[in-house]
């Protein structure tokens, strides 16, 4: 399974990757927001597109709130930048394509497929507040109405 288990209370761990546009990104560069970092399997495959989807359509809810949105997954930086076009994304996505921020982040862990077991990244949402400290982790992902299952629980 996941090689960390992050909770809420914990610090989010720092991380280092590129953008959709080869820009260095960081947690640091979101200090003083709040962020949605969600870890996703892989671009254009039919639940990744509905969780990136539903994040987009409810984005400006989310902004009103003072969210930012930051997805991450082992995909390049050119798939990445196909998969924002094709579908409008207006956040940036990281690719992780060593792992490396999925194992900071104890999302990357053993998954069956068809009776076999393989390593792959295990979809899971983080809440990180201004500080930098996680509040929510969402690893029940209902990918269609992901925006409606973090709103309803950041409002509890």
């Amino acid at each position: 399974m996941a090689t960390t288990i992050l909770r809420p209370g914990n610090w989010a761990p720092d991380f280092v990757g590129k953008d959709q546009d080869g820009k260095t990104i960081n947690l640091a560069d979101y200090k003083g927001k709040k962020l949605i970092l969600y870890f996703y399997p892989k671009d254009n495959t039919s639940g990744c597109t509905a969780e990136a989807c539903s994040l987009r359509d409810g984005y400006e809810d989310l902004k009103n709130l003072g969210m930012e949105v930051l997805g991450v997954s082992p995909d390049s930086e050119k798939s990445h930048k196909n998969f924002i076009q094709k579908y409008s994304l207006p956040f940036r996505l990281i690719a992780d394509e060593n792992h490396e921020i999925a194992e900071k982040y104890g999302v990357r862990g053993e998954k069956k497929m068809y009776g076999k077991a393989y390593f792959g990244i295990l979809r899971t949402t983080f809440v990180i507040n201004e500080q930098g400290v996680i509040t929510h982790v969402f690893n029940k992902v209902d990918t269609k109405e992901h925006v409606k299952q973090i709103l309803s629980e950041i409002n509890k």
